[in-house]
């Protein structure tokens, strides 16, 4: 027997109130639940140490996802935001030094956003800080335990994916 986590605690707490409660669906969604907030933690606590707010890190998430340029539009897709909401956080960037505003090489009516050198190194310090952690969390797991709980997550995701009912 492993030894007892905060979901066995808290399921241990519950049966009696619901005798009907199924303890693995309760332990593995609060697992979940308490992973999640943990990981949130780590990256709330990694941007705040390079002053980055989360949406200034997204956007340069989601700009480094597309090799370090993309169109405002392709941005705001991406990150599921208004076009406006793009130029906001784009200005916002661009007076911190984070990326510049270049020519489009498709349109030249229009203008591609750039990572700068800055952008990418604040970007990658706050992302280094979470990979880090989650390193450490699934080192608690062998290679193909990690391969196992990415499939039954999968599983599980694509289920949530579809429309109930």
């Amino acid at each position: 027997m492993t030894m007892p986590d905060r979901a066995d605690r808290h399921v241990e707490r519950w049966q009696p109130v619901l005798p009907d409660l199924d303890p693995d669906i309760e332990g593995a969604v609060t697992r979940m639940q308490l992973l999640t907030r943990h990981l949130r933690t780590v990256k709330e606590r990694a941007l705040a140490d390079v002053d980055l707010p989360a949406h200034e890190y997204e956007t340069l998430h989601a700009l480094a996802g597309r090799q370090g340029r993309a169109a405002p539009s392709a941005l705001a897709e991406d990150l599921g935001v208004a076009p406006a909401s793009i130029t906001a956080r784009v200005d916002s960037l661009e007076r911190r030094g984070f990326v510049e505003r270049i020519p489009s090489r498709t349109d030249r009516r229009r203008v591609d956003v750039a990572l700068t050198d800055a952008g990418r190194a604040a970007w990658r310090g706050a992302l280094d800080v979470r990979g880090a952690e989650e390193r450490r969390l699934l080192a608690a797991l062998d290679p193909d335990e990690r391969r196992m709980l990415s499939d039954l997550l999968r599983r599980v995701l694509l289920v949530a994916e579809q429309p109930a009912g």
